[in-house]
């Protein structure tokens, strides 16, 4: 099965930038979008006969959210970890199947200064139980924007980026508690000592022709999983978005 994760940085913005395109080019098993901008029924997304939908938008309009397209009717689906203080920003969506959950996330950014730092380290906390919660039934496939640089590998410049949002200490160390927990990043498990491997890039500097980003979308299984990893990629030839897609092949 193939999956792909996009944050696509407002949906509606993405499609005038050849999003369907992409869509009929690869037919994904399953395409987890985050920072989606906007509701079901906002705007057509024609993805052919058969492709269920799956949502879950913020409250606030035009922020954050995210969305699951696939052909493949679930078992189960649910919007939120069911805890009020993170279920109002449309962040995360639970695809429950015969053999794995899907989890789909949009992690919450930091922020300058580390502004929202101590709600950071909260969602990590709680996604993290949530997590090994489903794992104990099935296993898992995670992904998303996850807003986080792990290692000084995931990025171009670490020393000038040390504790700023997204490369902070403390984000560093949640996900590597994860990891810990019982999980694999999918990229690195095939991938260990692969330099300049990116999935965002500022707008400013001419970031992406200078390939001066961060690796900070992923895709992380239940470490039972990880002998069927076939393939971990990121797309960086796909634009439309600051983020570029990346995927996952399972044998599963």
């Amino acid at each position: 099965m193939t999956f792909i994760s996009w944050n696509v940085n407002g949906l509606r913005a993405c499609m005038k930038k050849g999003f369907l395109d992409f869509y009929q080019g690869q037919k994904p098993d399953f395409l987890c979008l985050q920072e989606t901008k906007m509701e079901k029924g906002q705007a057509d997304v024609p993805l052919g006969e058969g492709v269920l939908e799956f949502w879950n938008s913020a409250e606030k309009k035009g922020y954050s959210g995210t969305a699951v397209f696939t052909p493949h009717a679930p078992i189960a689906a649910a919007c939120g970890m069911d805890i009020d203080q993170h279920d109002h920003e449309g962040r995360l969506i639970t695809l429950e199947y015969e053999k794995f959950y899907l989890v789909c996330c949009y992690t919450p950014n930091s922020q300058d200064g580390l502004k929202r730092i101590d709600y950071r380290m909260k969602w990590e906390e709680d996604l993290r139980d949530y997590l090994l919660s489903l794992d104990k039934t099935k296993p898992v496939v995670y992904c998303g924007d996850l807003n986080v640089a792990h290692e000084e590998i995931d990025l171009k410049n670490p020393k000038t980026n040390r504790d700023n949002a997204g490369f902070s200490d403390q984000e560093r160390e949640k996900m590597t508690v994860l990891l810990s927990s019982g999980f694999t990043d999918s990229f690195r498990y095939l991938y260990p000592d692969r330099e300049g491997a990116y999935s965002w890039w500022s707008y400013r500097f001419s970031a992406r022709k200078n390939n001066a980003g961060w690796r900070i979308d992923y895709f992380i299984v239940s470490d039972r999983l990880r002998e069927k990893i076939l393939r971990a990629e990121i797309l960086s030839d796909v634009e439309g978005s600051d983020h570029c897609p990346v995927l996952l092949e399972l044998d599963i």
